[in-house]
């Protein structure tokens, strides 16, 4: 099961070390921080995709919990294989306690295979009071909660470098028309407009989920996700050639179409906030800042800022979100203790630690925007948690992976294609409709 990066730290290190499982060991009780230390000798496993400064921070929060229970903590880290790690564990005895789940579809798959215990009634209530509806939903399998949400992605913020828009005389759109316009503007003034990053299938079909939630509506992309709505409908259609339209436009797209495709994510964002700038402006999540920040030293807010994913063609303005969420093992030897970590990761508390280390956001009303560290991490996670049950996740993170989720199959190589020759919307509708046929089927 492959995954690709909703959420990123430190730019490109997370994302081209192919980290196999490794544990970390995590710390022992601390004198520091009070609570009733009921865990004391007791040790959490907790497995997750993040490694490098992502798994360093979560460690920091990991180390609250056990400065407040007396419990160790130890985190294994999966690398992008979640599903088959964490499988291969379960069948070995040696399954995790915890399992940071990066994608909607593989918590729906470890909930029918029995993995999980629904969670406890502390934590349900915690998330009934403290986080919009859509976040339950998506941690739900069959009306029960197994998923507490506890890191988010905004995917919907068109990074930009301020000097590139200024120089040309543009301010930051409001509309999907005036982006493309003041794209055009930030070409005659020497740059080309955005930076596409084609080698990633990925950030295609972001793009595509950004104007085809703006344009078709949260009910039809809710249908479309579920594959309730079949991908040769009018609206995959109309989103397609609107995307399509920015594809085929030499002057909007660094490179044009063929340097697109040999353009990785991180390359993608070197070409906007790097030393040898091609463009203004780069489409891609509130990750982006990570990158622009300890690649490029950047200071974000400074030389480095974003603008709201803008409203396609008179519809409203899309959030997608993509988000991690923390589930219980049934066959963990200690999912008690486990359960008891979740409800601390539902609190307020334990988002504010990471949010205090940077690169992280929460959907918890209750966390004080004041823990962020910067005002535009404070303006991105504001627009998240304010865009509540009209937040919608990632379509293909909710896809089986055969569709969704693998590089140089499915949905990521069928854009890429796309991108490469985006003269006929139509026939890609059909081969995104056969490849999720299949998907969906298996």
């Amino acid at each position: 099961m492959m995954r690709r990066r909703t959420t990123l730290l430190t730019g490109c290190t997370a994302l081209v070390l192919g980290l196999g499982a490794t544990a970390c060991g995590g710390s022992g009780p601390v004198s520091a921080g009070g609570g009733d230390k009921a865990l004391d000798g007791q040790t959490v496993t907790v497995a997750g995709v993040w490694s490098g400064s992502e798994q360093k921070n979560f460690q920091k929060v990991l180390d609250a919990f056990s400065a407040k229970t007396g419990a160790k903590t130890q985190f294994v880290s999966t690398g992008d294989n979640v599903s088959t790690v964490v499988g291969s564990k379960i069948e070995g005895g040696n399954a995790p306690d915890v399992v940071m789940v990066p994608q909607v579809g593989v918590l729906q798959q470890f909930a029918k295979k029995g993995w999980l215990k629904p969670l406890s009634s502390t934590t349900e209530k915690t998330v009934d009071a403290d986080f919009a509806p859509v976040w339950k939903k998506y941690g739900s399998v069959d009306g029960t909660l197994y998923g507490l949400y506890f890191k988010a992605a905004h995917k919907s913020t068109v990074w930009y470098s301020p000097d590139a828009l200024t120089q040309a005389g543009v301010k930051p759109p409001t509309t999907y028309a005036d982006m493309l316009k003041a794209g055009h503007t930030v070409s005659d003034s020497g740059l080309a407009a955005f930076s596409v990053a084609g080698q990633d299938g990925w950030t295609l079909t972001d793009w595509f989920e950004n104007v085809y939630l703006s344009q078709a509506g949260p009910e039809k992309y809710d249908a479309l996700a579920a594959h309730e709505l079949k991908w040769t409908d009018p609206s995959v259609v109309q989103a397609l050639t609107t995307l399509g339209k920015l594809f085929k436009d030499k002057q909007l797209i660094a490179g044009g179409q063929k340097e697109a495709l040999n353009t990785d994510f991180p390359g993608s964002v070197e070409k906007v906030f790097g030393p040898k700038p091609e463009a203004g402006m780069v489409y891609e999540g509130d990750f982006v800042a990570g990158v622009a920040h300890d690649q490029f030293n950047k200071e974000i807010g400074k030389d480095a800022n974003f603008f709201p994913f803008p409203a396609v063609d008179g519809g409203t303005a899309p959030v997608v979100s993509g988000g991690d969420a923390a589930v219980v093992l049934k066959d963990g030897k200690n999912a008690k203790a486990g359960m008891k970590l979740l409800e601390y990761l539902a609190s307020p508390e334990a988002a504010a630690v990471w949010a205090k280390a940077g690169g992280f956001l929460s959907p918890n009303k209750k966390l004080d925007l004041a823990s962020y560290g910067d005002d535009v991490t404070r303006a991105t996670a504001k627009s998240l948690v304010e865009a509540g049950d009209s937040v919608r996740f990632d379509m293909s993170d909710q896809a089986p992976a055969a569709f969704g989720g693998t590089k140089g199959a499915g949905e990521w190589k069928l854009l890429q294609d796309f991108l490469r020759d985006p003269s006929d919307p139509k026939g890609t509708a059909a081969r995104l409709e056969s490849a999720a046929a299949k998907a969906y089927q298996d």
